[in-house]
């Protein structure tokens, strides 16, 4: 009987008595040498064209290598073709263009699609070709790609992606980091950066228009919810002016500073009144638009 083979790496399976005195080049061709082709050996690809690996036994097995190298150049996605069985391939797009590639199992399956410039493991999960594993060739990184609910259950802390404002990668949706020049939680909601855990503090005092004062829910620790007065309550942070539906002192004291250190006009429809005895200074002055009063008692 021939020597026969195996059936996923094509490696010599000898009869007995076979290679009586002779066994020596069997052994080291085609088992050795195949054995480490299969562990470290690459198929290189350098023509823009659709590529199936070839299936024969011992050395013409160009599916047995375990790096599959792309090094052509072209605009359309190119299949590569492999035996639907249980194999691990490094796939290696070192194109010199922005063509993808396809890791596809005989069938043909769907398989996974493999970028410019990405390395990536590929196995065979007994239907199809999956991508366990990558790397964009310059930072490494690794890809999860979850089809439910994900869960990180250990009692210690995930780090996320950190760089400055002007580190920003190119924005899209979801994105999450923090920022290390604002020293806060950052997320792209589809059109800005904005802080993630809470809104980001600043000190207008050139808004002119009215807005919403907001109170929180706790005077210690984090606010979980925020609030607003509506019309009810409004001010504008340009004059410092604040408007209330109705002012109530609840402990029956309003208290007023004895001294006008700013001038201040008291627009018409409007009335005002301070408890005396009053002094102007610094040369301000009070304005009584027509028809106003100021009562000082």
């Amino acid at each position: 009987m021939a020597t026969a083979a195996t059936s996923l790496l094509g490696l010599a399976l000898p009869v007995t008595g076979e290679l009586s005195g002779t066994w020596g080049d069997t052994v080291n061709i085609s088992i050795t040498a195949l054995l480490d082709t299969a562990i470290a050996g690459t198929t290189t690809i350098t023509s823009d064209a659709d590529v199936t690996l070839t299936t024969t036994t011992l050395a013409a097995n160009t599916s047995r290598q375990a790096v599959l190298l792309w090094t052509a150049s072209g605009t359309v996605t190119r299949t590569i073709t492999a035996p639907a069985q249980s194999k691990i391939y490094i796939v290696i797009n070192k194109t010199g263009s922005t063509q993808s590639i396809k890791l596809v199992g005989v069938g043909p399956t769907t398989g996974v699609t493999i970028v410019a410039n990405e390395y990536a493991v590929c196995a065979w999960n007994g239907t199809d070709f999956i991508k366990i594993s990558n790397t964009n060739g310059a930072v490494s990184f690794t890809t999860l790609t979850a089809t439910a609910d994900s869960s990180f259950t250990s009692t210690g802390a995930l780090i996320i992606s950190k760089g400055t404002t002007g580190q920003r990668p190119t924005a899209a949706s979801g994105m999450l980091r923090f920022n290390t020049t604002t020293t806060e939680f950052e997320g792209y909601n589809g059109t800005a950066w904005a802080s993630v855990g809470g809104a980001a503090l600043s000190n207008d005092t050139a808004t002119a228009t009215d807005v919403y004062p907001l109170f929180a829910n706790a005077t210690t620790g984090t606010a979980s919810t925020l609030f607003t007065g509506n019309a009810f309550l409004l001010y504008k942070p340009s004059t410092g002016e604040l408007k209330a539906r109705v002012p109530v002192a609840s402990n029956g004291i309003v208290v007023n500073s004895q001294t006008v250190a700013t001038s201040y006009t008291i627009a018409a429809g409007f009335s005002a009144m301070s408890a005396g005895p009053i002094t102007l200074s610094g040369g301000a002055v009070v304005t009584l638009s027509s028809g106003s009063r100021w009562v000082v008692q």
